[in-house]
């Protein structure tokens, strides 16, 4: 029977679309299989199965199987990252605060599911996923910006967010091989070139290739540490 809502001025929103209530629960099953698994072509089949979905039904579902996965477990952690800093005004910290709150509570978010963000970070530290390991990395960037209030529409808009791609992609390295202290150690070191972001612009010509060789690096450290 066709889902109807009820046609009143206090009904909810939408229902959530079947597609995306079932994106979350094969990720939520595919969250419980990776960590022995690993982030493998497999892993779509095996968490649609377990959420009782046929092999074309998940197939259909996510096209791109274990890329598809890795996508919508970036974007959860990107919607809990906010959640945590909810309560927190970012007009009332300054702008280097603002972007360490923003990368230690997405380091949080993603250490939540650890044992499957190792298998994740190491699906993405492979040549054909990098580019979408840098697409993730620029979309979590983004949100943060936004959150921190960014209003930059020319140039800047797309400097400051390759530059915190790389920060969080070399955080999140650093915590899972080195601990929460290394990595918000880092964190600090690097917010450094956002705070002297024109100086950085002047030296390098803000040279795409550099922040493409500094996020392919920090996947290689996860893949390799």
């Amino acid at each position: 029977m066709a889902r109807t809502a009820p046609k009143t001025a206090a009904a909810p929103g939408p229902a959530p679309d079947w597609a995306d209530t079932a994106e979350q629960q094969v990720l939520d099953a595919a969250l419980r299989i990776a960590p022995a698994e690993g982030w493998t072509s497999r892993l779509a089949t095996m968490a649609g199965q377990a959420c009782g979905l046929s092999a074309g039904e998940t197939e259909l579902l996510l096209p791109q199987g274990p890329a598809d996965l890795a996508a919508l477990l970036s974007r959860r952690h990107d919607a809990r990252a906010l959640q945590r800093l909810a309560g927190v005004d970012p007009a009332t910290l300054k702008i280097r605060e603002r972007i360490a709150r923003g990368v230690e509570a997405r380091l949080e978010a993603a250490l939540a599911d650890e044992a499957a963000v190792r298998r994740w970070t190491g699906f993405l530290a492979l040549p054909p996923h990098m580019p979408l390991g840098a697409r993730l990395a620029w979309e979590s960037a983004d949100v943060l910006w936004r959150w921190a209030g960014d209003t930059a529409t020319d140039e800047n808009h797309y400097s400051k967010r390759a530059l915190l791609a790389g920060i969080l992609t070399g955080a999140l390295a650093i915590r899972l091989s080195s601990g929460r202290e290394a990595a918000l150690a880092f964190t600090d070191r690097r917010i450094a070139n956002v705070m002297a972001f024109e100086t950085w612009k002047r030296t390098t010509k803000l040279k795409p290739s550099l922040i493409l060789d500094e996020i392919a690096g920090a996947l290689g450290r996860m893949r390799y540490r």
